[in-house]
């Protein structure tokens, strides 16, 4: 009962983390959350200018290391290739966010062939391949005390039907619940921790393409859309990022293959 000391609790202060899809969104947010808290950040993205952007806006907003590592993470050439990029890096890796994942918008009597392959290979086979490439830099620094962290970015439409027609979606983030309580069983042995988080509405460009305003995040109403919500709004970065600092600290170190979602009470309302 030593060791009850918030900062204690929640610190991730010196643990080198990678976040893929980190160049905007959920992704961008978690980062900043972790590098704003004493963690080294990798983040990567499939576009290189804004992957690479996005990496130096946030070192110098937070006088942290923040590293661009760009990579299409829907190819086995690419995971291979991030992978191996980090270990020339890092001795380890504390903390892999899964976050990367794209999704397709079309009627069940039109969805393509492509829509439906893009949006499995990037958000289920990217998820379990990166996982598996960089299981020795995560089993490296790993330790009873204090094991390294997988967290899975799932979605609450991996958990109810969603709203828009994405019909690949949905079912790709149910795998990536099923697959982190795999990875969970197999790999709490090894002290690496999986676990995954379901989000619901946060003011991200993916969410805006699917209210209809094509991507624009900052002409989006984000408000008037939080208040047909249960909570009364959307999900802040402080929301996400707190959520993976607990997943990735001390706090959550009995905490293995959960799927917890940061919604606001969209599934249980």
């Amino acid at each position: 009962m030593n060791n009850l000391i918030i900062n204690d609790l929640f610190s991730v202060e010196g643990k080198v983390v990678l976040v893929t899809g980190g160049s905007r969104g959920i992704g961008e947010m978690i980062a900043a959350g972790f590098l704003a808290n004493g963690a080294k950040v990798y983040i990567s993205s499939r576009k290189a200018d804004v992957c690479d952007a996005t990496a130096a806006r946030l070192a110098e907003t937070y006088g942290a290391e923040c590293i661009s590592l760009p990579a299409d993470l829907s190819q086995m050439s690419s995971i291979e290739a991030l992978a191996s990029e980090l270990a020339a890096r890092e001795s380890r890796l504390d903390v892999l966010v899964n976050n990367a994942g794209a999704s397709w918008g079309a009627s069940i009597d039109d969805f393509p062939e492509s829509g439906w392959d893009k949006v499995m290979d990037t958000n289920v086979k990217g998820v379990f391949f990166l996982t598996q490439k960089v299981l020795p830099l995560l089993e490296t620094g790993a330790t009873l005390e204090d094991p390294a962290r997988v967290i899975n970015i799932g979605s609450v439409d991996g958990i109810r039907a969603p709203a828009f027609d994405t019909v690949s979606y949905g079912p790709s983030k149910a795998a990536v619940h099923a697959l982190t309580s795999q990875l969970a069983a197999k790999l709490v042995k090894r002290n690496i921790l999986v676990n995954a988080i379901a989000p619901g509405p946060y003011p991200t460009w993916m969410l805006s393409t699917g209210v209809g305003t094509g991507g624009d995040v900052e002409g989006t109403d984000w408000d008037a859309l939080g208040r047909a919500s249960a909570r009364g709004r959307i999900g802040t970065p402080e929301d996400i990022a707190g959520l993976a600092i607990f997943l990735a600290s001390r706090a959550g170190a009995f905490t293995v293959g959960a799927v917890i979602t940061s919604d606001g009470g969209v599934v249980v309302s």
